[in-house]
This record gives structure tokens, sequence and C-alpha cells, in this order.
């Protein structure tokens, strides 16, 4: 017996573009969610790792070691960040999360001995207490920006664009801005809040240049500065960067997340995190600063093997968001009937911007907050980290590597024409690499 597939209009007009055609037509306005791109682009599980056999040598797991320490920021930084592992926790804002979600994070990049990051909207103080390594997030917006929480920062990171948006600002709707919330960003309160695109205090790398030095003047040349960019024009946007002085380039593909934005922007902006860490490496490299200057991707990234391809393909360090929403509670299925209240279900919520989250993560209200337990998500969000570092370095270990830093792109293959062609490795079962060699 065959089974029909359901009829529909048109490929083009399927079901859900004539719904959301029917939704614009009815209101008027244009879709806002949170999370990523939901559909299905290029990524890491399109790449295999070559485990060591007769040509390459494997390391014994129990008796040689494999290291993941990471420096971040050792350009021109007298203190750069010195990392246990090489995964960090990207930029998200006390305000798009709540305070709870924000300590929770902290305390879990902290027992896993790594940094996490303040996003857009300033630095609370139990986010600084509990975070031994913080990064300081410098926005267009320039929320919460004052020089007494630039010197509180371990690292300052100015954010050029995210994935999710590039060359798009941020948003917080007024049902998330909160007493708390207004006066650290300096807004009225419950008024729906539009981060600007691009900083006003320059418009190209020569300004910028000058932007960073007047950050390293305030902090005494302490910290590290990093540069965040959404992947869009990798290769020259990293160049820029370098020339700017940055010590940190942070390149955040399409499947990173946001708090909330036009599904427009989150669908068809912007690059897949595999089409960008090369072009950016070979900017690194035409340079002669790749090493020197260290490359952190974000966008996607969700387990040790995602880790260990972005470190073969060249990057220093990888950063990660939404994955570390989910490990500290995010979509838990034990919320299922709130989930289910709110006409969605656990593992798909993604209405961020309407504060909410039954998990108590994407909110301001008190309540709902009060659900997350920050001590006891912060050790899920630890173990978490030590599962990923520990697969990475089982795939290093596999490769022969006795750190994870000397994985290389001789590692890999890729399954697919596409994959084969982002990340500029060879076809599986050839020596052809789409673009640049013959086949």
């Amino acid at each position: 017996m065959t089974t029909k597939t359901p009829p529909q209009f048109s490929a083009t007009f399927d079901d859900y573009t004539q719904a959301e055609i029917r939704r614009a037509a009815a209101t008027g306005i244009y879709d806002i969610r949170g999370g990523g791109a939901k559909r299905k682009v290029p990524h890491f599980d399109d790449l295999l790792v070559l485990g060591a056999s007769m040509s390459r040598y494997p390391l014994e797991g129990y008796r040689e070691r494999c290291d993941t320490d990471v420096m971040l920021g050792s350009r021109y930084a007298e203190k750069p960040i010195h990392l246990k592992i090489p995964i960090t926790i990207a930029g998200m804002s006390f305000g798009s999360l709540s305070g709870p979600a924000k300590e929770a994070l902290g305390r879990g990049a902290t027992l896993a001995g790594t940094s996490t990051t303040t996003g857009d909207g300033g630095m609370t103080d139990e986010e600084r207490g509990h975070s031994e390594r913080l990064v300081y997030q410098l926005l267009p917006s320039r929320y919460g920006m004052n020089p007494r929480d630039l010197r509180r920062a371990d690292a300052i990171e100015v954010v050029v664009g995210q994935g999710a948006k590039p060359g798009g600002g941020g948003m917080l709707l007024g049902q998330k801005i909160s007493a708390r919330v207004a006066s650290m960003r300096t807004l009225p309160e419950g008024i729906d809040q539009r981060s600007a695109c691009r900083h006003p205090d320059w418009t190209g790398p020569d300004d910028l240049a000058i932007k960073i030095t007047e950050l390293r003047e305030i902090t005494d040349w302490q910290v590290p500065i990093f540069i965040k960019v959404g992947a869009s024009r990798p290769y020259y946007d990293t160049a820029l960067a370098v020339k700017a002085g940055a010590d940190v380039v942070v390149l955040d593909g399409m499947q990173g997340g946001t708090a909330a934005t036009q599904a427009v922007f989150i669908e068809n902006v912007g690059l897949p995190t595999l089409a960008a860490i090369r072009p950016a490496v070979q900017a690194l490299q035409d340079l002669g600063v790749h090493r020197e200057v260290q490359l952190v991707i974000s966008g996607g990234i969700r387990s040790g093997a995602d880790v260990a391809k972005a470190l073969a393909l060249g990057a220093d360090a990888v950063s990660i968001g939404s994955a570390a929403l989910t490990a500290i509670g995010d979509n838990d299925p034990k919320w299922e009937a709130d989930y289910q209240a709110l006409g969605t279900t656990a593992g798909a919520y993604d209405d961020w911007h309407e504060g909410r989250d039954p998990a108590g993560i994407t909110t301001q209200d008190p309540e709902l907050a009060a659900r997350l337990d920050p001590v006891a998500a912060g050790r899920r969000l630890a173990n978490y980290l030590s599962v990923m570092t520990m697969e990475a370095q089982t795939i290093a270990r596999a490769c022969g590597h006795n750190h994870v830093h000397n994985m290389e792109p001789e590692d890999l293959v890729a399954l697919t024409i596409e994959a084969a062609a982002m990340a500029g490795v060879p076809l599986a079962g050839t020596d052809w690499i789409p673009g640049k060699t013959r086949f």
C-alpha cells in the first residue's frame, strides 16, 4: 500500500507560506520571534572526522593527555583571558533573560572554567559576582554602558552584528522592560525598545580603531578587546577588525539565536556558520595573524563534535547561546502544560519576546523567573560543558592530537558538495574540493 502525499497548492506556496500571507494580510505587521533559523542549511553534521589508523597514530585516552585550554586576547592586552575549555557563553542580556538565568550562566561558566558574556543592557551585580571571567558587551545602543562596568570586565566585546540579524538592531518589547531593566537602560518602563543597527561613534574601521584605543585607555590596556560580527562578508569583516586593532574576532553564523527580531531576518539574512569559518581564517592567515588574533565561532554549536570540527577548520574557540539556555532548562518538558496553554509545546517555544516563558528564563515576570533555581541550573550547564569538552577531546585523540587546537582541515571530509565547498575540505571518498581542485 502506497502512502499519498497530502495535496498542497504548490511547492512554493506551501501551507506555511499561505498561512503567513493570510496572517500578514489580516494584521499588517511582520512576524517577530526569538531563536534561530528553522530552515536547514549545511552545518557541522555534513562533515565527518577522519580518525587515525595506520597513516596517523591515535592517542590512548586513559594514558595520554589531550589539552583543551585556550588563551583569548594575547595580542595587546596585559591580562588576556585563560580558559580551561574552548567553549564560552555568548552574550545574552539581562532584559531578554531573567536575573536567575543570567546568574545560572555565570555559575555554570565559572564551574567549567570558562567565560560568560553580559549581552546588551549592562552588567548586573549578580552576574559579575558569579562569573569568574565576564566579557562586557558594548552594542550600538550603549544601554547600561559606563566606565565603572568597563573596568569591572575581564574583556570588552564591541558588537558590530549578530548572526541572526546582521545589519539589524535588537528588540525588547515593553512587556519585558521592567522597572529594573528600564533603570539599567535609561528607558521608559513598559515601552517597546529597538536598538540601533550601527554604532553612533564610528562609520568605519578607522573610526573603530579610535574607539578601541579609547576603550584601552579606559581600562588601562589591561583587558582584551573583542569585535563581534554577524556572518555576511567574513573575509573583509575579519580583516577590518584586525586592522582596527581587535585582540579577538567573534564570528556569528545565521544559526545563532536572538531574543527577538523579524522572522524574515532570521531566515533570510546572513551566512551559515559553516560557510563563514574558512574565509575568516583565510583573512587571518593572509594578514599573518592566525592564532595571534583569536577567532571565536558561534551559531548552532551543540556538541563536542561541533566544537572539534570548528577548531579543525581554524577557530580557536566556540561560543554557545541557545544550547546553554537548553542546558539550564529552556523548553523543559516538565512545563508542557504551560507551553500548551500558550499554544505551543516544549521544544518548539520561541516567542521569547512575549515574556511569558514557563521555564522562567526569557522573562521578567517575577513569578515565572522564580521557577528557575540558578544554583541547580548552573550545575546543569557545567555538566553540559564538561560533556562537550570530553567529546571534543575524544575526537582529537582519535585523530592523534594532544591538544584540541592541533585539529586541522585534513582531519575532515564532507558528505555533500555544498558542505565541501563551504568548509574547504574534500568530498568524502575523493580528493575534490569544489571550487578549488579539479574533480
